[in-house]
């Protein structure tokens, strides 16, 4: 059995989306992050820079071991060597698969989600926040430009379906928050619309959705508990677990 330490964000997805579609049995343990579970002694034990999603995997290798990892593209390159599903053997193949997600991974996540800050999170916070905007909205722009040339060549990202696809499809799908018309993308929602009708890919977005509570604002404790964080806070959580 499969922990996952979950909530129902773009990174949370990719990890049910790729549990779904290895049809690998997994428990959900939620993660709070409103309320500060990513800090808790437990969460950082096994993910060091507080950040979910994590998994301990209680049937790992031949031995029936136990093996914790964090970082969700690190999550899919396991699942995926553990499977033998969504990443080629061929090496030239396998690295394709590699470059698109390292490219999700650095790019196209972290763009995103200073896009989603600044614009669901920042008007929190006193400043004039519109050159930020601008700033994250042009790359997330530019880069579902980059995805469009690809995708005129391919089917999928790096060829066939693999998980460089699970990791950016759930980074595309919160594209209306941002007032983007994917239209003007042609190969990206052509490719966007191939992967939301993938039964495992609705199953995996589905995960914890009743868990959101429509129009709720923020607290001022929960935008300190998600933004205020600091080396300080690190030190903090470290003493607590020890």
């Amino acid at each position: 059995m499969i922990e996952l330490y979950y909530a129902p964000t773009p990174n949370g997805w990719k990890i049910t989306i790729m549990l779904e579609e290895c049809s690998l049995p997994y428990k959900i343990i939620p993660v709070n992050l409103r309320e500060g579970d990513q800090f808790k002694p437990e969460f950082l034990a096994i993910s060091p820079n507080n950040r979910m999603p994590a998994i301990v995997d209680h049937n790992h290798g031949q031995k029936g071991d136990s093996i914790s990892v964090f970082e969700s593209g690190a999550i899919l390159m396991y699942l995926a060597e553990k499977t033998d599903l969504f990443l080629p053997q061929n090496t030239r193949e396998k690295y394709r698969v590699h470059e698109w997600l390292f490219w999700q991974v650095g790019g196209l996540g972290p763009m995103a989600g200073q896009v989603s800050h600044f614009v669901n999170y920042a008007p929190n916070f006193p400043g004039d926040h519109s050159y930020a905007t601008k700033r994250y909205m042009n790359e997330y722009d530019r880069l579902l430009g980059v995805m469009n040339t690809v995708l005129e060549e391919r089917e999928y990202l790096a060829g066939d379906y693999s998980i460089a696809d699970m990791a950016s499809f759930p980074w595309v799908l919160i594209y209306k928050r941002f007032g983007i018309n994917l239209d003007t993308f042609e190969n990206v929602r052509r490719w966007f619309d191939t992967i939301k009708e993938r039964p495992a890919v609705r199953k995996g977005i589905d995960v914890g959705k009743d868990w959101m509570k429509p129009n709720t604002k923020p607290t001022k404790e929960s935008l300190k508990m998600m933004f205020g964080q600091t080396s300080e806070s690190i030190k903090k959580a470290s003493k607590k677990k020890k």
